[in-house]
């Protein structure tokens, strides 16, 4: 019987800083909103500028990450889609549900700019991005369009429910709230519908944190309207 090996450890190379300080309302799939700002941060020991030479080039680029809020012990063959209203189960293998044997996560962001920061050292500004702020990136890769575009490819249980989204309401005494360059990238984020799969009570008020603000909504008859924003402590 042959020894088991044992995998060397993961070096995270870096954290994502985002408008998102918990997981509700944070898009379903990486660039459904591409309008959604994050700012990569490496760690000391990863800020070598030469390891960013040629990224330019590319418009986009594949992150790897860890469901570091994920985590629990054991796994289930079988999860939940959020978007198949969480009474369907599917294979863990067939989804990208964030509970798995290894809470590794993959998404495709657009690459804005790169920073030369004088105490940070290189950081990429990205777009569209649906990771919680800090989490923990273990590698960036570009993204290859004439190996990774697969035209033909079929996209199982997801092709029926890609184009859902809802019609959002948002009352000019609340949009006043939101900053400018935040309000485009607020909308489409609740366009997508940031309730679980499962709810649908029209009296029911739901709420999330975005950008320093507790945004909270109701959704009637695939209508959701924003009912209060609330600025959080802290921020302006």
């Amino acid at each position: 019987m042959a020894t088991k090996k044992t995998s060397p450890p993961m070096n995270i190379i870096a954290h994502i800083h985002t408008d998102f300080s918990s997981k509700f309302g944070i898009p379903r799939q990486s660039g459904l909103v591409e309008s959604l700002t994050g700012m990569i941060v490496f760690e000391p020991e990863y800020r070598n500028p030469s390891a960013f030479r040629g990224i330019e080039g590319f418009s986009h680029l594949w992150l790897l990450w860890e469901f570091s809020e994920a985590k629990r012990d054991g796994w289930s063959a079988t999860v939940h889609p959020p978007r198949l209203g969480g009474n369907k189960r599917m294979g863990v293998f067939a989804t990208r549900a964030p509970f798995r044997p290894n809470p590794i996560g993959l998404s495709c962001v657009k690459l804005e700019r790169l920073e030369l920061h004088p105490e940070l050292g290189p950081v990429l500004h990205v777009l569209g991005a649906d990771l919680m702020d800090g989490t923990p990136i273990y590698d960036v890769k570009p993204y290859v369009p004439h190996a990774d575009c697969r035209p033909e490819a079929t996209g199982g249980f997801s092709t029926p429910v890609k184009d859902y989204a809802l019609e959002v309401v948002f009352p000019e005494e609340w949009l006043s709230y939101i900053p400018k360059e935040k309000r485009e990238a607020l909308c489409e984020v609740l366009s997508q519908d940031p309730r679980p799969a499962y709810q649908n009570d029209p009296e029911r008020v739901y709420g999330f944190p975005f950008a320093g603000m507790d945004v909270r909504f109701r959704v009637r008859d695939g209508v959701l309207t924003v009912c209060e924003i609330e600025i959080l402590s802290g921020n302006p």
